[in-house]
């Protein structure tokens, strides 16, 4: 008769914790030395660095104590768990979510101009997030250049209107055919590839396209960019103080109203709005679809996607083809938005952030994007007095959610039918 050996947990000594506390402490040295120790101050002609070996010693006595307190406090702690969502009947979601749209849409009429402004920039990242949600989140390709379908929206509007006259609603549907041809081709030299190779090709092109914007000065304006582009009108009403044509009327004057700058941000918050809604629409019904499970499919398991007579390369080209349309509208709105584009608004960063809205709401979760795009937007307009360590809150958040929490705020629920027994 045999009897199962039990094993008891070692116990880790404590010189073993000591040693990484140390290494802890001595590589946060080495991050915070060059940027929060040696600050760079005027003396008459000369520039000089005068450090603060202060800030360097606390932070790394902070984080010696840490390392070294955490395994014998860590195991001890209760583990938090996010609430859940309560269940609803499908009536009730339908009213939840006509309710959340009337309150979306009602609003900015009470809301004060610089949180409007922040809604409109928020809606323009809800829209990409849902854009690179079809890429990574469905089809589970890493995409690390979405910026560059961004920068290709924005810069056909600018392009169209500079060289050709053309308005906004004009180059819209252009701007988002630029962006998926752009996503089609790139499609092509991806197909073989996967994980971090994807990831690498996708953050080149998105670099070339960048670097492409700066060079081709005669065409994009180099590192200036391209200024004076128009705002949006409606039903060709400008929403302007005077009509920029002569003999034209402005939104004001047809409607008889007195002119107000906050009409123009009030209806670009809804035309956002809007742009959202139907990304969210389309991606939602394009899930439920064949070429929705195809994208799932082929992010559990290529090869099993190619033995169901699936072809990996059309699923490909599919899911960069219509991420990059979203992100073209979104740019050519932003475009519109803001009067001007040059190339420093389309660095890599905003590609970084756009992932970790996707990776922070929940990978193909649409509801977590959503409410992560209004967080990483909202939040650090809330605290500007933390500005400048903005980058860094934004990484020990992204850590502590790997950590705690990888699958995202809000993961992803699978589609199901119950048959009744």
């Amino acid at each position: 008769m045999t009897t199962a050996a039990t094993t008891l947990p070692r116990t880790v000594p404590f010189s073993i914790h000591l040693r990484h506390a140390f290494i802890s402490a001595l590589l946060a040295a080495i991050v915070v030395l060059p940027i929060f120790t040696l600050h760079l101050e005027r003396a008459g002609v000369r520039t000089i660095i005068v450090p603060e070996w202060s800030t360097l010693l606390w932070g790394c006595l902070a984080v010696f104590v840490v390392q070294l307190l955490r395994p014998m406090v860590l195991p001890r702690l209760p583990r938090i768990a996010l609430p859940r969502l309560p269940a609803f009947a499908p009536a009730q979601h339908k009213g939840l979510l006509l309710a959340a749209l009337m309150i979306a849409v009602i609003w900015p009429f009470f809301a004060g101009r610089n949180a409007v402004d922040i809604a409109t920039l928020a809606m323009i990242y809800v829209m990409l997030g849902l854009g690179l949600n079809v890429v990574v989140g469905f089809a589970g390709l890493l995409d690390l250049g979405f910026v560059g379908f961004y920068a290709v929206g924005a810069y056909t509007f600018a392009l169209l209107y500079h060289w050709a006259g053309w308005s906004f609603w004009q180059s819209l549907p252009l701007a988002g055919a630029a962006s998926a041809l752009f996503g089609f081709i790139l499609g092509f030299p991806v197909l073989r590839l996967r994980g971090d190779y994807l990831a690498i090709v996708t953050l080149g092109f998105g670099e070339i396209i960048r670097l492409l914007l700066v060079n081709l000065t005669d065409w994009t304006g180099g590192p200036d960019g391209i200024s004076g582009l128009p705002k949006p009108s409606v039903f060709g009403l400008e929403m302007a103080r005077s009509a920029s044509t002569e003999g034209g009327t402005t939104f004001h004057q047809f409607f008889g109203l007195e002119f107000n700058s906050m009409h123009m941000v009030i209806f670009l918050y809804l035309m956002a709005l809007l742009l959202a809604l139907v990304t969210l629409f389309i991606s939602n019904r394009l899930i439920r679809m064949p070429i929705g499970r195809a994208w799932e499919a082929l992010r559990e398991d290529e090869i099993a996607c190619r033995s169901l007579g699936l072809s990996p390369m059309k699923i490909k080209l599919s899911a960069f083809t219509l991420g990059a349309m979203f992100a073209g509208f979104g740019g050519a709105f932003f475009a519109a938005r803001q009067g001007i584009v040059n190339p420093e608004s389309f660095t890599f960063i905003e590609s970084a952030l756009i992932l970790a809205i996707v990776v922070l709401g929940g990978m193909g979760s649409q509801l977590g994007v959503i409410v992560a795009a209004i967080l990483l937007t909202v939040l650090p307009e809330v605290a500007r007095e933390f500005s400048e360590y903005r980058m860094l809150i934004f990484g020990l958040v992204m850590i502590v959610m790997m950590i705690w929490r990888p699958q995202g705020l809000l993961p992803m629920k699978r589609h199901h039918v119950e048959v009744p027994a």
